[in-house]
């Protein structure tokens, strides 16, 4: 198993590097995993095409948290769900790193483990989906992790003309298109527009 993207999910989320003692007791953290696990486990199932290589890196993990922020944290260290600020049903209740669903609802509070833990749970479903869209179309690491933030925010990676736009090696015009998804509840939003810019920069920055 490949330790990297646990290493590089980790050191995002705490905001700094490890010191050699982390090191030694993630490796050993993750060695212990594994080695509970039995011997007669069967091979698991080949990913889907497009899906084997494919991760965010550590930009696109720091852009997309930016953004969605671990929101509404109360007095005890806690967050609650809140509603969509830019809707006008305030649909989708959200909660954490804006992590939506059925169970996300007025009255949920979680801990910042929990917002953390569907966060990556969440993000993984991102990144297969972007991988399965533009299957082995040539994509460098920062356009990767700036689709991955895009459908995290907007879920549209399989519509959008900037997939077809990117499929197709136009990347100027796939960057181009960024700045088309700023509109909730047909009106333009500001904070769309920053994170539109921002993902259209990381998209256009070489790795």
């Amino acid at each position: 198993m490949n330790p990297k993207p646990i290493f590089d999910t980790v050191r995002v989320l705490l905001g700094r590097g490890f010191s050699q003692d982390e090191v030694h007791a993630l490796d050993a953290a993750i060695e212990q995993a594994l080695a509970v696990l039995p011997n007669s486990v069967a091979p698991a199932s080949p990913p889907e095409a497009g899906t084997a290589s494919r991760t965010v890196g550590a930009g696109g993990l720091k852009l997309i948290q930016k953004w969605e922020g671990c929101a509404k944290r109360r007095a005890d260290g806690r967050f609650e769900a809140y509603p969509d600020p830019g809707s006008k049903d305030g649909h989708p209740w959200t909660i954490g790193w804006g992590s939506t669903g059925s169970d996300i609802r007025p009255g949920v509070v979680w801990n910042q483990e929990q917002c953390d833990e569907r966060f990556l749970q969440e993000l993984q479903r991102y990144v297969d989906e972007v991988a399965r869209t533009i299957g082995d179309a040539p994509t460098s690491q920062n356009q990767f992790d700036a689709l991955v933030s895009f459908h995290y925010n907007t879920g549209k990676i399989a519509t959008a003309t900037l997939t077809r736009k990117h499929k197709g090696g136009d990347f100027a015009g796939a960057r181009a298109e960024f700045g088309k998804w700023i509109f909730n509840d047909g009106k333009p939003m500001q904070g769309l527009r920053n994170r539109r810019a921002d993902e259209a920069r990381l998209y256009a920055s070489p790795d």
